[in-house]
């Protein structure tokens, strides 16, 4: 029987998304595999978690609720996961591919002597063993790999894998675990959090409207006096954000940009996909004013259906869509918000 075991990512006792999804594919590998689910819960406070994760699945869960671990620091976390992997030696230690997963499951690699597989988009059963399929080539190319070392861990991309249906029916056994390090021993202390920018998250979002260098390209506009040519650049796009900001609100959809529209000085980082940005999965992908780069569309390939809208019928992006409009985003982003407002009733 194998122990298949699943890290829950929260973030002040509330449970990220993708988290969930990764207890869909746990489910699928123990139906072919034998064994159960256990979910790994470390935290502060974090006991509604546990409660959420048999409805969604688990079959354990192991809880390390202490003071010590109520920020996420990674010489705590890993010192704890190593520490329960070396005593229950489970077959396989899933995480999602968020900030936090991904460093977790590389330190405890080391500390565990043993490989990782990393952002997988499929896992299959072959002859007994787990293959994992990954992009590589900025998404050009799928990867099937296998991890030969014991225990395997691998980072799961979000919005890849099925969320299972919550049954509050199902329970199971809850194995409360303690802290490795004491609060002296971490060297890590956090100070204070900022908060950062409202709306939906570019990672979980379902629908993403995005946008690059050509959201300045508008020569109609008629920017206040005063203003130097870069200035006057930076205007241009924030009015074009605020488009596609305007489109996204209507579909409940997060905002996005490609580098180009960063490095500009358009939009903050924290909306950067591809491959030096966030890698997402979305159900409906609008590129507005992206050439399509093979460096954005590493971030965005994976998406189930791509749009986009662009002056240049030639643009890379066009390549990838399955929905086409060439023009002026401007003229049709506008267009394009009223239509979902009167269809969505908003």
């Amino acid at each position: 029987m194998s122990k298949i075991w699943v890290y829950i990512d929260q973030f002040k006792g509330e449970a990220l998304p993708t988290s969930w999804e990764v207890i869909g594919a746990a489910k699928m590998l123990a139906g072919q595999l034998g064994g159960g689910v256990t979910a790994l819960i470390f935290g502060k406070n974090v006991e509604t978690i546990a409660s959420e994760a048999f409805t969604y699945g688990a079959d354990e869960v192991m809880l390390a609720d202490d003071a010590s671990l109520e920020d996420y620091r990674s010489e705590p976390y890993t010192a704890l996961l190593a520490k329960l992997a070396k005593e229950s030696s489970p077959e396989v230690v899933l995480f999602p591919t968020t900030t936090r997963g991904r460093e977790l499951a590389a330190m405890a690699a080391i500390d565990l002597e043993t490989g990782v597989l990393a952002d997988v988009t499929g896992l299959e059963i072959q002859d007994g063993s787990i293959v994992a399929t990954r992009p590589i080539y900025a998404g050009k190319l799928l990867s099937k790999v296998t991890c030969l070392s014991r225990p395997q861990l691998i980072t799961l991309r979000g919005r890849t894998f099925s969320k299972p249906a919550a049954d509050a029916s199902h329970t199971g056994t809850l194995t409360k675990v303690s802290p490795v390090m004491s609060e002296a021993d971490i060297l890590t202390k956090v100070g204070a959090y900022s908060a950062g920018e409202a709306g939906v998250s570019l990672t979980d979002a379902s629908v993403v409207v995005s946008g690059g260098r050509g959201v300045s390209n508008n020569p109609s506009l008629t920017p206040p006096s005063g203003m130097d040519e870069k200035q006057v650049e930076i205007w241009k796009a924030q009015q074009g954000f605020k488009l596609i900001g305007d489109l996204a609100q209507v579909m409940h959809a997060a905002v996005g940009a490609s580098r180009a529209a960063v490095d500009a000085g358009y939009i903050p980082y924290s909306h950067q996909v591809g491959q030096t940005g966030k890698v997402i999965s979305p159900d409906l992908y609008i590129a507005c004013g992206i050439s399509g780069a093979i460096q954005h569309q590493a971030g965005m390939r994976s998406s189930k259906v791509i749009v986009a809208i662009n002056r240049d019928p030639d643009a890379p992006i066009f390549k990838l869509a399955r929905y086409g409009v060439v023009g002026d985003l401007y003229a049709i982003i506008p267009a394009l918000t009223e239509a979902f407002r009167m269809r969505l009733g908003k």
